[in-house]
Formats: C-alpha cells, sequence, structure tokens
C-alpha cells in the first residue's frame, strides 16, 4: 500500500498546510480516502501535487464530526460524482441527508470492510464518536486514525482483535498512552497530537515526521 499525506498541519515545499487531516491510500487495486482536511480547495491542490485526479478515488472515509476532517469533502464531491462516503452512524441526520443526494451514504456501526485489507474499526468513543481505519498488510495491521478521540486504549484494544498491530498514523490528539506505543514499528503522528516531541524522543527508532506531502509505503 503507498499511503500520500494529503493535508496536515505542516507541508512540504509544493505542498500547502493546514488544519486538519487527509490521507489517500492506494493499493493497486482501490484507492481510499481517509478524511479530507478542513478546506477543499488546499486538499484538491495537494492531490493534484501527488499526481492524483479527484476521479482518482473511490471511497473517502470521514473519522468524525469536526470540521477539520470533513471540510474538504464538498469539493471533492463537486469533483467526483461516482464516490462511497463511509461515515460514523452518529453523525448528524442532516449531514447525512445533504452527503446521500452527492454520494453513497454508508454508515457504520462495528468493524466493516472498505476495500481488500482495508477495514474500519467501527464507531468508537462516547463524547467524540470516531472511527479509525485498519490497514492489513503482510507485516502487520497499521492503524490510521483521524484524531484518535476515543482513546488509544479503545482503539488498539479493537485493532489487536483483527491481528498484531505494528504501527499507527495519524492524529492522537493529547494522549499519553505511551505504553500502547511502545512495540510498534512505525508510529507516524502528526496534525492533532500534542505531545509529538515526547513520542519522538521516547520512540526515535519508530518515530517517523510526515507533513503534508509525505509518502509512506508498507
Amino acid at each position: 500500500m503507498k499511503l500520500s499525506i494529503a493535508y496536515d498541519n505542516e507541508a512540504k515545499k509544493g505542498f500547502i498546510s493546514g488544519w486538519g487531516f487527509s490521507c489517500f491510500i492506494a493499493t493497486g487495486d482501490d484507492s481510499v480516502l481517509f478524511d479530507t482536511g478542513w478546506d477543499g480547495c488546499v486538499l484538491l491542490q495537494n492531490l493534484k501535487a501527488f499526481g492524483i485526479s479527484p476521479k482518482d478515488v473511490d471511497k473517502v472515509v470521514l473519522s468524525h464530526q469536526h470540521w477539520d476532517h470533513m471540510g474538504g469533502l464538498t469539493a471533492l464531491l463537486n469533483a467526483n460524482h461516482d464516490l462511497e462516503v463511509y461515515v460514523p452512524v452518529s453523525f448528524s441526520k442532516r449531514l447525512k441527508d445533504e452527503i446521500s443526494t452527492r454520494a453513497r451514504l454508508v454508515e457504520v456501526i462495528g468493524r466493516q470492510d472498505i476495500c481488500h485489507n482495508i477495514y474500519t474499526t467501527g464507531e468508537l468513543g462516547k463524547d467524540v464518536k470516531e472511527q479509525s481505519m485498519l490497514l492489513d498488510s503482510s507485516s502487520g495491521l497499521y492503524v490510521v486514525t483521524g484524531c484518535a478521540h476515543p482513546g488509544l486504549t479503545e482503539i488498539m484494544g479493537v485493532a489487536s482483535q483483527f491481528g498484531k498491530v505494528v504501527g499507527i498514523i495519524g492524529g492522537l490528539h493529547g494522549t499519553t498512552e505511551y505504553n500502547l506505543l511502545a512495540d510498534l514499528d512505525l508510529i507516524a503522528c502528526c496534525h492533532c497530537t500534542a505531545h509529538k516531541e515526547e513520542i519522538r524522543k521516547r520512540f526515535p527508532d519508530a518515530h517517523m515526521e510526515i507533513e503534508a506531502g509525505s509518502i509512506l509505503e508498507l
């Protein structure tokens, strides 16, 4: 799998930064965009900088109903009229109704396949409902998070039911559950991660700096 970070607070030369997160995952057979950042113009420009057209996106997975993770959806829907959009079932009815007029809406409750070797944890959390994605590789599972609002204990607990977790990518918010990161081969935290420097110091071998424009191959 090839992951292209299409939206983040920081950006490489030739890409635009913005508060939010988006990651484009290509498997060779399918392509999934996880979250859309908040500014659709920035999202589309960054995808273009990768050489990715909006029409290259087959499916969109939205982690949670916060503007910095779903604001770019409208621009994407305007550019691609043949999308499947996966949202936690707790999304507001009005928002789900709006999305369903422009795309095929899939409401997520529990663990569900997105495509071959990519699936969602299902809706997790109490105060902020959120889903994470699981990428199944030959070396183990990689977790892709939006903000990890439900906490790593819940996210990693669910993920580990489906295999050995070897890496995590995305926003980790204010987590201090460092013990859950100790045995990972890859920790590529970005966006809202409050303690990124502490994570880097604790896990220098596993930590990887990522920003808009970064590419990871699993």
